[in-house]
């Protein structure tokens, strides 16, 4: 991969051409074995959950969701705007449900990145460990892409297109050949993301269903976290000032475009033709709604996804001095950085886990290792 600038500083990360297979035949790589990954790895049976198996989830489960908020009113920000308080009572439950099926449209657009992104490493990971692991959370990833595509057919009857912003951005990191941008742009940024939605969702929906689904998923990705805490702990402390410069600017942009794209207006104006409101009208209505001190106000709240991606960012060694006065803008710095390492979701997918573990094992179960987020890095 002498074209693109690798930034390896641990042998587990090295990696190859994506169509150098000869590489994967060498016989001293067979027995170059990083042990870095093998909790997580060994952990996988403990979550293990299929989306197509009723005893672990049931999508006949029925939501009335011509009547039912499936998140509460007062999370749905467009209904607090002028535009949309000729909306009668009906059609403002149709909107809010709307604004769900567009935002878990996009919890499937990635995790149908993160499926190609995964299966992507095992191309070019040249350490065993690291591939099985690659491997692994592809297979994960891929239940994932089955569970939202099947609640999205019960509740909608099929997901709306991907947003330009999240469109692009998990275009670029798939199909890149810098491994720092996958593993920065896919385990961090975007596993981080998930996680908070993830959260907000368990947290706040009305629909029983989506609650499990969420608990579900979210027990495999707090794993899919720590692959990316991992690198970071192996590669940032080993950076010279330049690479620490490059990756830190790298994931400073794509946090800014995220911010100030993913959600806006014009990325949602499939939602507002349906209700005779324009995108242009509501950006507008938005820009005294949206103040940065609306945004700082909204990211103490521990489930905030851009309050996440700050702390994944910052707890990563991604965020110095350099950047820090970007990012106080939202949140207070001191503050997150004196949070302990636990991420927003790793007790949800914790007590999720012991529940599968009841399915899966039975009364065995208590002859089991309790296994925890923490416990396999």
């Amino acid at each position: 991969m002498s074209d693109v600038r690798q930034i390896t500083k641990d042998e587990a990360y090295d990696a190859v051409a994506p169509d150098d297979f000869p590489a994967m035949m060498n016989v001293d790589r067979y027995n170059a074995r990083s042990t870095a990954f093998d909790k997580i790895i060994s952990a996988t049976h403990d979550h293990f959950w299929d989306p197509l198996d009723k005893k672990y989830i049931d999508y006949s489960e029925p939501f009335d969701i011509e009547n039912e908020f499936i998140l509460p009113e007062e999370l749905v920000l467009e209904l607090s705007l002028p535009s949309f308080q000729k909306l009668t009572q009906k059609q403002r439950v149709r909107f809010a449900n709307e604004s769900a099926h567009w935002m878990l449209s996009s919890i499937l657009h990635g995790e149908q990145g993160a499926l190609n992104l995964s299966s992507s490493l095992c191309h070019v990971l040249r350490d065993p460990g690291a591939q099985e692991y690659a491997a692994n959370q592809t297979r994960e990833e891929a239940r994932h892409v089955t569970g939202f595509a099947k609640y999205i057919q019960a509740r909608w009857g099929k997901p709306l297109p991907v947003g330009k912003t999240l469109g692009d951005l998990l275009t670029d990191i798939v199909g890149a050949r810098e491994v720092y941008k996958k593993i920065v742009g896919m385990q961090m940024l975007v596993e981080g993301l998930a996680m908070g939605a993830f959260a907000t969702f368990y947290a706040n929906a009305r629909d029983p269903l989506l609650v499990k689904l969420m608990q579900l998923t979210m027990t495999d990705e707090a794993f899919h976290h720590k692959f990316g805490k991992i690198w970071a702990d192996r590669t940032i402390p080993k950076l010279s000032q330049e690479e620490q410069d490059i990756i830190e600017d790298w994931a400073a942009e794509c946090f800014q475009t995220l911010l100030f794209n993913l959600v806006n207006p014009e990325q949602k104006q499939i939602l507002y033709k349906e209700f005779d409101i324009s995108w242009e009208q509501v950006t507008a209505e938005m820009v005294d709604a949206v103040t940065n001190e609306k945004r700082r106000e909204d990211m103490r709240d521990a489930t905030n996804i851009f309050r996440v991606l700050i702390k994944t960012l910052l707890k990563a060694g991604i965020i110095t001095d350099r950047t820090k006065a970007f990012y106080s803008t939202y949140v207070d710095m001191d503050e997150l950085k004196g949070e302990g390492d636990r991420m927003v979701g790793d007790d949800i997918a914790e007590e999720g886990i012991r529940y599968l573990q009841k399915i899966n094992f039975g009364a065995n179960v208590d002859a089991l290792k309790d296994v925890t987020i923490a416990a396999a890095e």
